[in-house]
């Protein structure tokens, strides 16, 4: 960095100083200027896919795998506009992503008509984005537009959330001035700081009450991602010697394969032994956990006070004491300095996929089957990251056990269909592991085609396409199921037609084949696994029967009515 720079110029310097080489976009007259300028022969490592949704979800997955900024830069209004879907999952989800956008210049402003591509009014995209970001701006300034750019990143870095930076076309080669201090700065960004006599006031309550339970729980949420503390968790927990879960957003926090892990707890809905040890528990030690209706089985919260302890979004709960200004980070920092009564207690893994027995290897597939293979297959393969699409591969994930404390992404609260094929690219590019895509069919036809792009960006995902012939998961409660029909692709006839390799499976044993043979290409898969119609995962199941229950309490007597009879709510065994 210099004292006085060009903007274009102080951008590229900026994002190397914290550490970003990769930022994603798409090429737009308004944003040209910046689009170039990032992606130059020594700027950063510009990859583009086919459409901003993609794009968004790339970033994403990126900013998810990694733990870094995830950045993004797309042209004005048709561009910008195309990316608020993405952006709003990841404000939903605590993911940093930043994204830059063109705008039309100042003169073209002043002629008082309208810009192609604007909206409502030339600030209208910036009035959107401040409802999905932490922090949004535009830079106009010359003598601020440096110290505005870092305002933002600090807010989004403090926050884990993302971020909007508007620079119009006229600005990218306008020289600025740079402070001194941000010259010097290390490029070190920081979270939020705590009161330290609330933390530790918070952790000797916890403790206390820790030391006096009989049969405490800890379970980790969406916070110890984002804020970076699987490894204090793990410390902590063995020293608690206590079971852990996840919540759905917090699954892979802790890892699967830790003796003292034992699944993902959705409520009432989670596997039988989750259920009942939670149900036995004293004290339920809740870690970043947010308070969501996915986190709660979609059924009402059943928060017993006197027994619970939360530690999430600056503040902690203490059975009836809260304590303001107390970060997760510190908190857990805060715990481990105390000494713990240790537990002895013997802990199972736990999920919804042993209580039945599987098919033979030439009955026609399941979902049930088709997840027990994945497992197989990852614990003969430990070097995949797992990326869960939303719908009933969302369900369908939380059975997944990714051995190693591998990677696993999931939009588990915002759940935005099209999410996991490009995020696994994002994730690739980022972290260098190699993505297994679960995908239904319906989702797949949104961004699937993503993957084309995959040789370009030197990804291979594997890509599982469960292919149920539509979008299935709203059948049990669907009065018109053609309404759910979507049309029938080629899904591995396109992936040799994009430079990839296509396969196709109806049963285990061809499955079984098929991730044998993907797993040995240099290229992205996409293995077709053909499912009944009204096939769906264990927790889908369970899912759906408790929104209908919840459902059906709120509904007024006389205007209740039942699913129709082709729509089966009993879990299929």
């Amino acid at each position: 960095m210099k004292r006085r720079m060009i903007l274009g110029d102080f951008v590229v310097a900026y994002l190397r100083k914290i550490g970003v080489s990769h930022v994603f976009g798409i090429p737009g007259d308004l944003a040209l200027k910046l689009f170039f300028a990032m992606g130059r022969k020594h700027g950063l490592k510009m990859h583009t896919l086919s459409h901003e949704p993609g794009v968004g979800f790339a970033a994403d997955g990126y900013a998810r795998a990694t733990g870094k900024i995830g950045v993004v830069c797309v042209t004005y209004g048709a561009g910008g506009h195309n990316m608020v879907n993405p952006v709003a999952g990841s404000f939903s989800e605590r993911v940093p992503v930043l994204v830059f956008s063109g705008g039309p210049g100042e003169g073209e402003r002043k002629l008082g008509t309208l810009i192609h591509h604007q909206a409502r009014d030339i600030e209208s995209q910036l009035r959107i984005y401040r409802e999905v970001t932490c922090a949004a701006t535009v830079l106009i300034d010359p003598r601020t537009a440096a110290e505005q750019l870092h305002e933002v990143v600090k807010t989004m870095w403090a926050e884990q959330r993302p971020g909007y930076i508007e620079i119009h076309r006229d600005m990218v080669g306008q020289e600025i001035e740079v402070p001194p201090d941000l010259i010097a700065w290390d490029g070190q960004l920081e979270f939020r700081p705590s009161d330290p006599r609330k933390v530790e006031e918070a952790a000797r309550e916890t403790v206390q009450m820790f030391n006096a339970s009989r049969r405490p729980l800890l379970i980790a949420g969406i916070e110890i991602h984002r804020y970076k503390l699987s490894r204090e968790l793990i410390t902590l927990a063995e020293r608690m010697g206590v079971p852990v879960l996840s919540t759905v957003l917090g699954k892979g926090a802790f890892p699967m394969d830790h003796p003292q892990y034992m699944g993902v707890q959705v409520a009432d809905i989670s596997a039988p032994p989750i259920v009942q040890r939670m149900n036995g528990a004293d004290l339920t030690i809740n870690l970043g956990c947010l308070k969501t209706d996915m986190n709660f089985g979609n059924q009402e919260p059943n928060i017993i006070r006197e027994r619970s302890i939360w530690a999430v979004d600056c503040h902690v709960d203490v059975r009836f004491h809260t304590y303001t200004d107390t970060s997760i980070r510190d908190f857990v920092n805060a715990l481990l300095r105390h000494e713990f009564k240790t537990r002895r207690e013997e802990i199972h893994y736990a999920d919804n996929l042993n209580h039945a027995e599987p098919a033979p290897p030439a009955a026609p597939l399941r979902v049930r089957d088709m997840l027990r293979e994945v497992n197989a297959f990852l614990a003969a393969h430990p070097n995949y990251g797992v990326v869960a699409e939303s719908g009933d591969m969302l369900f369908a994930g939380l059975d997944i056990r990714v051995p190693g404390g591998g990677l696993y992404l999931a939009q588990g609260f915002y759940a935005s269909m099209g999410f996991a094929v490009p995020a696994a690219m994002g994730l690739q590019v980022g972290s260098d592991v190699r993505p297994l895509v679960l995908c239904g069919d319906g989702a797949f036809q949104m961004t699937g085609p993503e993957i084309s792009h995959a040789p370009m960006l030197g990804a291979n995902p594997i890509v599982i396409v469960v292919n149920n012939s539509g979008w299935q998961i709203f059948r049990p409660v669907a009065e018109r199921p053609e309404l759910l029909q979507i049309p029938p692709w080629p899904y591995a006839r396109l992936a040799e037609d994009w430079g990839g390799a296509g396969f196709a499976a109806h049963n285990l044993s061809e499955l079984r084949a098929a991730l044998e043979a993907a797993h040995a290409t240099r290229t992205f898969a996409i293995i077709e696994a053909a499912v009944a119609v009204d096939d769906l995962s264990p927790v889908t199941i369970k899912y759906i029967q408790a929104a209908a229950r919840r459902s059906q309490a709120a509904t007024p007597p006389n205007h209740r009515h039942r699913p129709p009879p082709s729509a089966p709510l009993e879990e299929k065994t």
